[in-house]
């Protein structure tokens, strides 16, 4: 019974739910929708599967060859009859050829394609990366956003409450009207900050369903909780970057591709055999004959070795390139991340500044301007002014807070962090 009163509890509450209510939704739900759908990462998707597909086929053998016609076969054709007890000229014959590779040039071409879509691996997972910065960045903006509107929301309920004190105290001959006229143009450029801020949200929308590749007008509501994460005993030594960073790795296998490149070329200088059979078939007289031979290929020669020779070269030369790459980015992300970290420390002091000291000072001096303009001891541009000051700081405080924000995803990013 306690069972269906629960049931019964529950489905009331739903009801009375409104019809347009939404669940908010968390950024970790964002970011695996984005894993999920994006078709960038698709794309690189179907060219690991498009390089896998072609290393299936890095052991195939040449095709055999057949041949079929006429062998040593006289243009006049009253040669090819018998005459005077000899046998006639000319025979037709069948032939058949193949060429056997060296079975250490299909190992290594095997191991070359094999690795090829590992590259494109760390590629996708950079691109991740890169992808769930974009949606933090826009994730984290609109929830400051949201703060900010908050804050016009109490901006206008405490602007009316002046303009309708002063028009009172003004019928009254208590109130000076300039204060007022104030307050009149701060309760626009509040509507006017409420109609560019809700633009802005749509904005972040849009660029939010768009990364997670589905309607870009469908509505949606995020969860406002949001965590400031600590970095500052993380040791950013290369060691790090290179466990971390996608980039790094497909550089790193990029230079594993191309040394077993450089492999598949200097097999290409050992011999490889092949085997041809010819079968022909005379006529007046003569007997049936067969050739059989076998071939060898000789790459190794020094007029037919240049070009892998000069490959093998070309492809340490592009491995030195890469390596110079991989220090110019380890270099780079480690000096971005120290400084990323500093500027996140200092920015924590200023934001917890604000949060301790400053805007609850200023908090407590506009409800004792509030309290002394309602006791009629203060004049209202008094009032106008202490709310004002806290106004600007609390908006300031913010901005501080969406830098601060930001500067987090950035190091995330650099480190490749979800």
């Amino acid at each position: 019974m306690k069972k269906i009163l629960y049931l019964l509890f529950g489905f009331t509450i739903l009801n009375a739910m409104p019809a347009n209510a939404q669940m908010p939704t968390s950024i970790n739900a964002i970011l695996d929708s984005i894993q999920a759908s994006n078709p960038s990462l698709k794309m690189y998707d179907a060219e690991v599967r498009s390089l896998d597909e072609a290393a299936k086929g890095a052991k195939s053998w040449m095709a055999p060859e057949l041949a079929s016609g006429f062998f040593m076969t006289p243009y006049t054709p009253r040669y090819w009859k018998s005459m005077n007890g000899q046998p006639g000229m000319g025979q037709y014959t069948i032939a058949a050829q193949q060429i056997i590779p060296n079975p250490k040039r299909l190992n290594a071409d095997y191991k070359y394609m094999s690795s090829m879509s590992s590259v494109e691996k760390e590629k996708k997972a950079y691109t991740l990366n890169q992808l769930y910065a974009d949606a933090k960045k826009n994730y984290y903006e609109w929830i400051v956003i949201k703060k900010q509107l908050l804050i016009l929301d109490d901006n206008e309920k405490l602007l009316n409450y002046m303009i309708q004190s002063a028009e009172i105290r003004y019928k009254n001959g208590l109130e000076k009207i300039n204060a007022y006229y104030k307050a009149k143009a701060a309760i626009a450029n509040v509507q006017s900050m409420r109609v560019m801020l809700e633009n802005e949200i749509k904005q972040r929308k849009y660029n939010i369903n768009t990364l997670m590749y589905r309607d870009k007008t469908l509505e949606f509501d995020i969860d406002t909780l949001f965590t400031l994460k600590n970095y500052q005993n993380l040791a950013f030594d290369t060691a790090l970057f290179v466990t971390n960073r996608s980039d790094i790795k497909a550089i790193e296998k990029e230079m594993y591709v191309n040394i077993l490149k450089q492999e598949t070329e200097r097999t290409r200088l050992l011999p490889e055999y092949g085997v041809r059979f010819e079968n022909a078939y005379g006529w007046a007289k003569q007997p049936l004959q067969f050739s059989a031979m076998v071939s060898v290929r000789l790459p190794m020669a020094r007029w037919s070795a240049k070009m892998n020779k000069a490959n093998i070269e070309s492809l340490k030369w592009k491995n030195e390139s890469l390596n110079q790459q991989k220090k110019i980015i380890l270099n780079e992300s480690t000096g971005m991340a120290y400084g990323m970290r500093t500027g996140i420390l200092n920015k924590s002091k200023q934001i917890k500044l604000y949060e301790e000291k400053i805007i609850p000072a200023l908090r407590r001096n506009y409800q004792t301007y509030q309290l002394a303009y309602e006791q009629n001891t203060e004049e209202l541009f008094q009032l106008f002014d202490a709310w004002e000051t806290l106004n600007m700081t609390q908006l300031e405080y913010l901005k501080q807070l969406q830098e601060l924000l930001t500067m987090q995803v950035e190091l995330e990013r650099i480190l490749q962090i979800k």
